[in-house]
């Protein structure tokens, strides 16, 4: 499977804006007179890297993939899912398939980019309706859209029903795993190699704790990468982030904070389950419970005015009564189980 067949005539035709640095190839230069930049120093004066060189290499030794293999945006993943409708579906043309309940910006990026999303129900139990997945692709269905673990209902899929969706689909299969380094299951990164068609997203808000630096990114094989740096914006990491990341991941406590994130999650559930308002606590992969209620407004209200805010998730189809709640830390985690307990 060749998965340059489903991307836009256009997008393969494209030149791509060429920046001031990228015919220059090393030297001893000392006089920079090539990009109309203000010369006086000031630790920004100067353009940054356009295609994050520094950075693909310290993440291609984290992830374990080849640097062009590597996409980075900004806005966390979301401009790498803005760019993959560009990359891959013709507006007002081609559409693509997604689960539902599934992250919100699926359906606002399909909508700014003039594409029909079809959103296919997870089972009763979340589940991965494979077939049905299938089922709603036609000849112009260009993308799968898998958030694993999913947002909001927080279940991961096994690699093997994702694998069995990349071989069957005549598209591109993408894999969102912002929330992977929660789950017990691997990352999908291990099969881009033997599927092609596989597109990896993840990010650096959650586990990583940089949300506030709103870095994301895609993995794909080396012609797929090529084309995400073809589309995107010139300089769409500044300088001084790529160079905080590369400091952060360095220096991170990631793992141990992840390791108590997931232990109080599963103290977190096991609680909740003893409350009389709790009905129902979802298993979970992420670092986020999604629990049903008999009174999702009046325990979302109730929580607000305590000085809580958890997220309302009852209007989404498939989520009637569930409210979303992030794992805090172990005092914020009390609190929350105080309060619900003493809701009536």
């Amino acid at each position: 499977m060749n998965p340059l067949n489903f991307v836009r005539p256009n997008i393969l035709a494209l030149e791509p804006y060429s920046t001031a640095r990228d015919e220059f190839k090393g030297g001893d230069i000392s006089v920079w007179v090539d990009a109309n930049e203000n010369p006086y120093p000031s630790d920004v004066n100067r353009y940054p890297d356009p295609h994050h060189k520094e950075l693909k290499r310290v993440i291609a030794t984290l992830k374990g993939v080849k640097e062009n293999q590597i996409f980075i945006g900004g806005a966390g993943s979301d401009e790498a899912i803005d760019l993959t409708f560009r990359i891959f579906c013709t507006p007002g043309v081609d559409n693509a398939i997604s689960i539902a309940p599934s992250y919100g910006v699926y359906k606002v990026s399909a909508g700014i980019n003039d594409v029909e999303l079809r959103e296919v129900m997870l089972a009763d139990d979340y589940s991965l309706p494979v077939q049905a997945l299938l089922e709603a692709a036609d000849s112009n269905s260009k993308l799968m859209w898998l958030c694993s673990p999913n947002n909001p209902t927080g279940n991961a899929f096994s690699p093997e029903s994702i694998c069995s969706l990349a071989e069957r689909f005549n598209g591109m299969v993408v894999v969102d795993e912002a929330y992977v380094d929660f789950s017990a299951y691997p990352s999908m990164l291990t099969y881009l190699d033997k599927h092609p068609n596989l597109i990896v997203l993840q990010t650096f808000s959650k586990a990583w704790g940089m949300a506030g630096l709103r870095i994301g990114m895609a993995f794909a094989t080396s012609a797929i990468s090529e084309l995400y740096g073809r589309v995107k914006y010139p300089y769409n990491i500044n300088g001084m982030t790529q160079q905080e990341i590369i400091r952060r991941i360095s220096q991170s406590d990631m793992a141990n904070q992840v390791s108590e994130i997931i232990t109080q999650r599963d103290l977190m559930e096991e609680e909740l389950k003893k409350l009389p308002a709790i009905r129902h606590v979802y298993d979970s992969d992420a670092n986020f419970l999604l629990v049903k209620v008999d009174n999702p407004d009046e325990m979302y209200d109730y929580l607000i005015d305590s000085g809580v805010i958890v997220r309302n998730r009852t209007r989404v189809k498939g989520c009637n009564g569930c409210l979303r709640i992030t794992i805090g830390t172990p005092d914020e985690n009390k609190k929350i189980l105080k309060l619900i307990q003493e809701f009536r």
